[in-house]
């Protein structure tokens, strides 16, 4: 058995980069997994990839980050409730966007407004609409994929920084809002240098050697989603 074995946890982000590889680590430990991206097609590839290696047949579900509204947040909730029973384990809230590292007098309201919208505003909608399911659940747990600039401001990462300084911030509220729930947590996970995406458009310069590899860090990140992290919550943890 898998240690997270008859979990079922919804990871977004999950069509490429750090999302896609929890969504297969995750499924390679007896998850149930549910896909959430905007690109149908890298969406599919993912799934694809977890059910040829004869993991448990995750579920695929488009869906954007960025317009979601309220009522869309609500339908998505109840869309993945009716596939799933009722049931769901935990979230890991991969998804992220980001511009370029640029001066203040170079970004624009319109890019801060839509970094805070997937950043900060979508894990708290997600998480608000699944609260329901997540309290029913034996043991419970919610990742928030953090970043180092969200605790160390530092020239020109502006937007960016910001709204995962506020990620930060929303999970130690929900953690403690959550103290009497036992059954639920809520953590920050740093990656820090990483061989993701975005990681090589922000540190062009950087020697692949001088990061970490996906497999470095996927045994935290299945620790916290598993019954070992029960008890720890409102941390913000540097991998």
């Amino acid at each position: 058995m898998g240690r997270l074995e008859g979990k079922i946890i919804l990871v977004t982000g999950a069509s490429q980069g750090i999302g896609e590889q929890v969504a297969k680590a995750y499924a390679s430990e007896g998850a149930t997994v549910i896909l959430v991206a905007r690109h149908q097609k890298k969406l599919e590839k993912v799934y694809d990839d977890i059910v040829a290696a004869g993991y448990p047949e995750p579920f695929a579900i488009c869906f954007d980050l960025l317009t979601a509204e309220e009522a869309e947040f609500g339908r998505f909730a109840v869309t993945v409730a009716e596939a799933t029973g009722n049931k769901l384990d935990g979230i890991v809230h991969c998804a992220s966007y980001f511009y370029a590292l640029s001066p203040l007098d170079f970004q624009t309201v319109a890019e801060w407004v839509n970094q805070y919208r997937i950043n900060t505003v979508a894990p708290m909608g997600l998480t608000r609409a699944f609260l329901p399911l997540l309290k029913e659940s034996s043991d419970a747990s919610v990742i928030f994929v953090g970043e180092t600039h969200g605790e160390k401001p530092q020239a020109y990462w502006g937007g960016f920084g910001a709204s995962k300084a506020a990620l930060n911030y929303l999970c130690q509220v929900a953690a403690d809002e959550w103290e009497r729930f036992p059954n639920l947590r809520a953590n920050v996970l740093v990656p820090g240098s990483v061989n993701s995406p975005q990681r090589m458009k922000t540190h062009p310069g950087e020697a692949r050697n001088e990061r970490k590899e996906y497999a470095d860090i996927m045994p935290h990140f299945i620790w916290w989603s598993s019954t070992e992290s029960k008890g720890r919550s409102g941390e913000i943890v540097y991998l």
